[in-house]
Order: structure tokens, then C-alpha cells, then sequence
């Protein structure tokens, strides 16, 4: 429902995007990740038309952003950064206005209104003027409108940026929901977001695409992945932790205060191993006192260093 091939910006002497080859089908929610800077907004705005590409193309549902870019947006949802809209407006009537930009009026605006206001959950604030809404709130309304015309196709910027836990859990299970239906692409810079809504993620950094996966995949790429931590009383820290060392299995241990008396130590495995089994028969067959038993899936917020700060970008 989305193919780029080799899509380019340029702004100058600045190379915003470059050369980035990318297909999003059906059913699949795809984080794109990058840090500031790495062009994730230039690609998004060149899929939904508010940009046109210096090099190469983009299509969505068959149709180049180029030649026919109102078929696009018929087809596309697109909340950017930073949530425009004009303050004076109401939501209401920043949803009226927007709907009738797509063609809708009558019965059918109102209906497809109240059910993008309902699954925001804007109702209670419709009739407040937008410049008054909380940061939040001037995100649902972004959101509301990108809804609108039931697209095919999400390009959502930010989309939990303002919001309380409670509000981006239920954007989260909205984009959940909407997911089997569309083809959606999420930017964020709230790495546990992708583990949450996310079936595939990509990194870009200096405006090309350096990591294309699934969050178990990039987990899998953290020296934390099935590394275990324990807690028990700091007097025992140290014997513990020279006992785990000693495993051939075991890359490093670290140990920082849990706090109270006691101290964690983190078993880092080599090459990702399993290493759980054998420190439960050590902690059982030596009677260790730990009161805590954890196993890490890996972290992606190594990853994404380790990615984006490698040479040139890349791992």
C-alpha cells in the first residue's frame, strides 16, 4: 500500500533523504524511527504530498505522489508534527471544515465527525476554542482529522506527542484496532512505543535507512537480550557475582544498589545466549538469598545507539 524506491531531498547543499527503499502492505503498523535531524519528517511529507521528492518515487494504493497526488490524499490520513490547526476554531469546527475539504456535507459529515470525535474521545471538548486545549487535546484533534475519511493508508507524526499514559494507551489500542485494515507508519521518539503497536520497525539516520526489522529482531541485537537480574542483599553482591562471572556462558556481570540493603547484579551473556536455566540451578543448588528474578528481552534504546551512532550511521 506504500512503495518508495530510492527517494531523495534535497534542500540545497543539505541531503535530507537519501536513497531510502521501502514497502509498507496491509495489516502492518511500521515504526519509523530515527534521531533529530535523520529525516523522518522530509520522507513522511513526501509520501503524503506536502513535499515533492528531488529523486526517485513514492506511491500509495498504486498512485505516484507526483502525478497524482489528489488520489493520494484521497486515500492517506496524515497527522504531521506538531498537530496545525487554527486556534480561533473549535474542534467542531475544525472538523466541519476539514470534512468538507473532502467532499463530505450534510448527514454524512456529521456522522463520520461524531466517529472521529468519539474514537479520540474529543466529545467533551468540541466546543472549546482550540488555542485553550491542552497539548493533548491539540493532538486528538490532529488526529481526528487524519480519521476522517476512514483512509486506507495512517501517516502519523508523533501521534502520542502531549498525551498522558492514559491517553496514549488508548491511541495505542485505536491504532491496534484500526491496524488490520490500513497500511499505517508511526514516527516516534518513544522507543516503547514500537514494542506496543508496532509489527516492524525502521531506523534512518542521516537520511538513509540503516535498520529494518521486527522489535523482537532488534532486541535480539542488544547485549541485554536474555540477560538476567537478580536481587539480593548487598553482602552477598560480590561472592554472587564472582560465582556468575566464572560461567562460561556469561560475558560481564553488573551491579548497581536496588536500594533497602540490597544490590542487583545483571548477567550479560555472550552472543545472546540462554543463560536462566543455569543460574537457577546455581541460585537453588548454592541457596542464594535473591528475592528477584528477571529476564530481559533486550533493550531497544541500545540498539538504536549502537545504530545510529555507528560510522556514518550504520550498525
Amino acid at each position: 500500500m506504500i512503495e518508495i524506491e530510492n527517494l531523495g531531498k534535497r534542500f540545497g547543499a543539505i541531503q535530507a533523504v537519501d536513497g531510502i527503499t521501502l514497502k509498507v502492505a496491509k495489516g502492518e503498523v511500521l515504526g519509523f524511527l530515527g534521531p533529530n535531524g535523520a529525516g523522518k519528517s522530509t520522507t513522511m511529507k513526501m509520501i503524503a504530498c506536502f513535499l515533492a521528492p528531488s529523486a526517485g518515487t513514492a506511491r500509495v494504493c498504486g498512485f505516484d505522489v507526483v502525478d497524482h497526488p489528489i488520489e493520494v490524499k484521497r486515500r492517506l490520513g496524515y497527522l504531521p508534527e506538531g498537530a496545525p490547526a487554527y486556534p480561533d476554531m473549535t474542534p467542531l469546527g475544525f472538523l466541519k471544515f476539514c470534512a468538507e475539504l473532502r467532499g463530505f456535507s450534510g448527514a454524512d459529515r456529521m456522522k463520520r465527525i461524531a466517529r472521529a470525535a468519539e474514537l479520540t474521545q474529543l466529545s467533551g471538548v468540541l466546543q472549546q476554542p482550540i488555542d485553550t486545549l491542552s497539548k493533548g487535546f491539540k493532538r486528538r484533534v490532529g488526529l481526528a482529522q487524519a480519521l476522517l475519511h476512514d483512509p486506507a493508508v495512517l501517516i502519523l507524526d508523533e501521534p502520542t506527542d502531549g498525551l498522558d499514559p492514559n491517553q496514549k494507551h488508548d491511541v495505542r489500542n485505536l491504532i491496534r484496532a484500526m491496524a488490520p485494515e490500513k497500511a499505517i507508519v508511526i514516527s516516534t521518539h518513544i522507543l516503547e512505543e514500537v514494542d506496543a503497536v508496532c509489527a516492524r520497525a525502521v531506523i534512518i539516520a542521516n537520511g538513509r535507512l540503516v535498520a529494518d526489522g521486527t522489535p523482537a529482531e532488534f532486541e535480539a541485537r542488544s547485549r541485554h537480550h536474555n540477560a538476567v537480574s537478580l536481587v539480593l542483599p548487598a553482602a552477598h553482591a560480590a561472592s554472587v557475582a564472582t560465582a556468575i562471572r566464572a560461567q562460561a556462558q556469561v560475558a560481564a556481570v553488573e551491579q548497581v544498589d536496588a536500594g533497602g540493603g540490597q544490590a542487583r547484579l545483571t548477567a550479560l551473556p555472550k552472543k545472546g545466549q540462554d543463560i536462566a536455566a543455569t543460574l537457577r540451578d546455581m541460585i537453588a543448588d548454592k541457596n542464594w538469598p535473591v528475592t528477584e528474578f528477571h529476564i530481559e528481552r533486550g533493550r531497544m534504546d541500545e540498539v538504536f545507539r549502537a545504530i545510529t551512532t555507528g560510522a556514518n550511521g550504520h550498525a
